[in-house]
């Protein structure tokens, strides 16, 4: 157990060096491109998100975690994932580029022609790039994705923020992608130091693609599902709306998504290399449940409370329209690690056609919510979302109830307590928020408080987490110091 908490912490510092600076550079740069830009400006490049996000789903093709999983990967499984990807980028580019002047038709915006032809080569770069991030995340190397995606990000956006001061708008905010990804690309294949041998295995092809089909079909339904909002939200309302939706969603997913994927993509190697142990896979993954529930609890209701501070002081009043969002985006995305989790079990377990199926089920159920929320406008499609990730956080625990007998209210159990502790510590905040009309002063007050409220709780209950994983090493951090 002392090895994977090692790895554990090792990877999740790393990763979340990777996640949080990255989107810490990126989240910095947003704001000074949204004092330089308009809404309707990242509602343009918004509404391409659907596009770019399905054919980023056929690149991957579920053969990176595939790749993780299998034990005995060779260097045959590795070059025949490469040429795949690179042939299905070439693909997918081609589909873009054709496919442009009637996406251009279909939202009435001529300039979105042009932008997603530009927009399209980020396809063709990622796919040059799969199987150098499955060999660094199998030998749980986030150090290294770390050095590439900082340094990527941050060169790209001085190169947005330029041609935004310069005047170029929504193009600015195109240069910006476009450079970003193309020099990620080019940091790993040299920082990775792996380069494809000339083999193609077919054998291999159909073993790796037996396990990631599944898993290319469930992303595709939940990459349409996810961006099917914005495609409504762009075709029936305006750009503006669009991009305080998308700013909105955008600061929700700082804490929350990114806290789950660093877990995810540290989780699943781990994971996977006990596979054949089921009582050790349950102890790991409850720890990670409670760990990961105290963090991110926390932060999203904490972020809810002062969402208003927040949004008139880093984006001003321009974007007042997007701190209604940025609430609502709060508790739709609050349990969605708890999702993912789930879901990296069966993974784990092989058991690819137990994911797609409650894809399938959960999607199926999404879009119908999403249509009936349509006409009643962009808050209660957002809203939709909130009941859609209470159903889909009881359907993803059904199986893992049945194989592990992990149920929905076993593991209630394990995440309810820091949900009601996060609820009343951030009362403060929210208080604080609403009387206190300095922004900055209320963002700073209602953090402090809130949070050593937080700690103080945990702490008297002696919760075994909070002490083992943020007070032990705070205390020993303390004392180095």
């Amino acid at each position: 157990m002392g090895q994977i908490k090692s790895q554990s912490l090792s990877g999740v510092k790393w990763s979340a060096i990777e996640r949080f600076a990255n989107q810490g550079i990126n989240f910095g740069i947003g704001i000074v491109l949204a004092r330089l830009l308009t809404p309707s400006d990242f509602g343009i490049v918004g509404m391409l998100a659907i596009f770019m996000a399905v054919s980023q789903s056929f690149i991957d093709s579920g053969f990176s975690n595939a790749l993780i999983r299998k034990k005995d990967v060779t260097e045959a499984d590795f070059s025949t994932v490469f040429y795949f990807n690179i042939v299905v980028g070439i693909v997918c580019y081609s589909i873009l580029f054709l496919i442009a002047p009637w996406v251009a038709k279909f939202f009435n915006i001529p300039l979105l022609k042009n932008i997603l032809r530009i927009m399209a080569v980020n396809v063709f770069f990622n796919s040059l790039i799969v199987v150098q991030i499955a060999k660094l995340t199998i030998n749980i190397d986030f150090k290294t994705q770390a050095k590439t995606s900082l340094s990527a990000s941050i060169i790209s956006g001085a190169i947005g923020i330029v041609c935004a001061y310069m005047g170029y708008g929504v193009w600015s905010l195109v240069a910006q992608s476009v450079i970003q990804t193309f020099l990620n690309a080019v940091f790993l294949w040299l920082m990775a130091k792996w380069h494809p041998q000339w083999i193609y295995s077919w054998k291999s092809f159909r073993e790796l693609f037996a396990f990631g089909s599944r898993l290319l079909v469930s992303g595709l339904i939940h990459q349409v599902y996810v961006q099917m909002t914005t495609l409504a939200i762009g075709k029936f309302y305006s750009a503006k709306d669009l991009g305080y939706y998308t700013r909105g969603n955008q600061f929700a997913n700082l804490p929350s998504s990114n806290l789950t994927s660093v877990l995810q993509r540290v989780t699943y190697p781990i994971l996977a290399k006990m596979q054949d142990n089921d009582s050790r896979l349950v102890e790991v993954y409850r720890k990670y449940i409670k760990l990961t529930s105290l963090v991110i609890f926390f932060s999203m209701i904490l972020l809810a409370a002062l969402a208003k501070p927040l949004i008139l002081l880093l984006l001003t009043n321009r974007w007042a329209g997007s701190i209604i969002y940025l609430r609502i985006f709060c508790f739709a995305l609050l349990f969605d690690h708890i999702t993912i989790i789930n879901l990296n079990l069966l993974q784990v377990k092989g058991r690819s056609d137990l994911y797609l199926k409650l894809e399938v089920i959960k999607k199926s159920i999404s879009i119908v919510i999403l249509l009936i929320s349509i006409p009643f406008g962009v808050i209660a499609i957002c809203v939709s979302k909130i009941i859609y990730s209470q159903i889909a956080l009881f359907i993803n625990t059904y199986y893992t109830g049945k194989i592990f007998g992990l149920t929905y209210f076993n593991q209630l159990k394990d995440f309810i307590f820091y949900l009601f502790t996060a609820v009343i510590s951030c009362s403060p905040a929210l208080t604080i928020a609403v009387l206190v009309d300095c922004h900055w002063l209320s963002l700073i007050v209602g953090v402090v408080i809130s949070s050593l409220f937080y700690c103080i709780i945990l702490f008297w209950s002696k919760d075994e987490i909070f002490i083992e994983y943020i007070y032990i090493p705070a205390k020993k951090w303390i004392k180095r110091t």
